[in-house]
């Protein structure tokens, strides 16, 4: 069968290996086709700042079309089109004249994305870790932009690796660059972090229910804050409830957010059931960034989409931010007739959120002194992105297997897996500890290197194991920022990316000890048995 499409960006990734007539995503092989064009004319326009300045609207147009073309962002033909059109006329700024030059040097054309896929197994696997961590970064570098805050070595380091994808040609000239998207991508999410705490102040934690009070309400999702504060100030005195959903959770953490009293509560388990939770909805959902998949008809009408999200025939909420469209949805729709209890995966009825870098360093002392008190064992971080593969219940069954004298620090979606359980506490402090959104990895590691900080011992040498499980491309550019920082004996699953080759996945094994999991209790005794050995306490 001729291939239609070719794409192996996803955890989901049919048959491990790509997706070649449509994608499991839920994309045609049209939207593939033009996200590859969007692609190639992306890196077309960062090569012609090779001789040319960037500008802010080169930097923007490069930031968006990235963010366009990570998973469950953009399936509509026609919002892609107009991004490849905003990226053309980019370039034109840059190179007037170089459309229409009579004898072309070639230097600022835009790179056919087939000779990245049907390259060398090693070239192509490194340039589509440089491209996807790009893409991932891009979604934080966006989110930090909506708020004000940018930085210009992030801002070039997009040229600089959109050019190295469609130039450079040997591995010892892509390996360095892999690294240094981690580099980059942690002053980015540093940028994040410091644009979100100094907009919505510093987070603390917070038990949010999951019960529906009876009337209308919002369901938003996705990670922008800044929408999400928009659509609080929209709705004031209204009559309107507010409840997250997915990676909107951590903004109850916020105290700036928490002041909303119709901020109310959280909605929904892990993103990939959003087609079964949102069917019956009295109410309607707002999409932010991704996770969006494709709407069913019983709900379509009751999704709205904003910033780059988009999805054909649905109504999307323009750069005005005029959220009447979904606050008159939800006043028609009249939500529940009474309260309606909902439960998380596991049947409990509350999670928490809040426990970002900032309260758990507040208290690192007592931390510290539990570990060498024998009362904390162990740390681990069970983090990442969820999805619908089977085998991702092993991450419930890992924590729940965890020693009770462990701590389970967790961020991203894939804790909407074991984030109901009730574990008990240590010293107070409860032992699932929910850090926030993908992006606050950046605190998970600032509490890392401050605990070996306290200890006198590098980061591999704490009692800390890190378990991620994956799906797109935001998860890829964390892991190679944990790379860049040296952490090994990374448990990585429910699969391994199907775009690492076998001589990169040697590479990653031998210099940095990744594994992919196994059963809970065969990783649990090997995480335990290899580490603890800086603190004074062994397991």
């Amino acid at each position: 069968m001729e291939n239609k499409m070719f794409c192996f960006q996803c955890e989901q990734t049919a048959g491990c290996t790509g997706c070649t007539q449509a994608g499991v995503c839920g994309k045609s092989a049209d939207t593939a086709r033009l996200q590859d064009e969007l692609t190639g004319a992306l890196i077309g326009l960062a090569r012609a700042t090779e001789s040319n300045p960037a500008t802010q609207n080169t930097y923007q147009t490069i930031i968006e079309g990235l963010f366009t073309t990570i998973t469950n962002v953009s399936f509509d033909d026609a919002a892609i089109i107009r991004q490849i059109e905003k990226t053309n006329a980019a370039k034109a700024e840059l190179v007037p004249g170089c459309g229409s030059c009579g004898a072309p040097c070639g230097k600022t054309e835009d790179y056919d994305m087939q000779q990245l896929w049907n390259d060398n197994e090693d070239i192509r696997s490194l340039k589509s870790l440089i491209l996807f961590g790009l893409r991932g970064m891009a979604a934080y570098a966006y989110h930090a932009q909506m708020l004000g805050y940018q930085d210009d070595e992030v801002n070039d380091f997009f040229c600089e690796g959109l050019f190295k994808v469609g130039y450079e040609n040997t591995m010892e000239e892509l390996l360095p660059t892999v690294l240094k998207v981690g580099e980059i991508n942690l002053k980015c999410m540093a940028l994040l972090d410091k644009a979100n705490t100094e907009s919505y102040g510093t987070p603390t934690p917070a038990v949010v229910p999951l019960t529906v009070e009876k009337g209308p309400f919002i369901v938003v999702t996705g990670h922008d804050l800044k929408d999400l504060e928009l659509l609080l100030e929209q709705t004031k005195d209204k009559g309107i409830n507010i409840y997250t959903h997915g990676e909107m959770l951590p903004a109850h953490a916020y105290p700036k957010l928490k002041k909303y009293p119709h901020l109310k509560g959280n909605f929904g388990t892990a993103w990939q059931n959003q087609q079964k939770e949102f069917a019956n909805l009295p109410a309607p959902v707002l999409f932010t960034t991704n996770c969006l998949m494709p709407p069913k008809a019983s709900y379509a009408d009751r999704v709205f989409t904003t910033e780059v999200v988009a999805f054909p025939d649905t109504v999307h909420i323009g750069e005005d931010k005029d959220f009447t469209p979904v606050i008159e949805k939800a006043l028609e729709l009249g939500g529940f007739a009474e309260d309606t209890e909902f439960t998380g995966i596991n049947g409990g009825n509350k999670v928490q959120t809040g426990f970002g870098h900032g309260t758990i360093l507040s208290v690192a002392d007592k931390v510290v002194e539990a570990v060498k008190a024998g009362d904390i064992s162990h740390f681990f971080l069970v983090a990442g992105c969820d999805g619908a593969r089977p085998g991702r219940n092993y991450y419930t069954d890992f924590v729940k297997q965890t020693p009770k004298d462990s701590i389970i620090l967790t961020l991203a979606c894939g804790k909407y897996r074991f984030n109901d359980l009730d574990l008990g506490e240590i010293g107070g402090l409860p032992r699932i500890m929910d850090m926030g959104q993908c992006n606050d990895a950046y605190g998970a590691i600032q509490v890392a290197v401050a605990l070996a900080d306290a200890f006198g011992c590098g980061v591999n040498d704490l009692p800390l194991s890190f378990v991620l499980s994956w799906y797109e491309q935001k998860a890829v550019c964390i892991l190679l920022t944990l790379l860049h920082l040296g952490i090994k004996n990374i448990r990585l699953g429910p699969s391994l990316p199907a775009f690492l080759s076998p001589n990169i996945l040697n590479y990653l094994v031998e210099n940095y000890g990744i594994a992919p999991i196994t059963t809970p209790e065969e990783d649990l005794k090997a995480l335990l048995e290899s580490r603890g050995c800086c603190t004074g306490y062994k397991n």
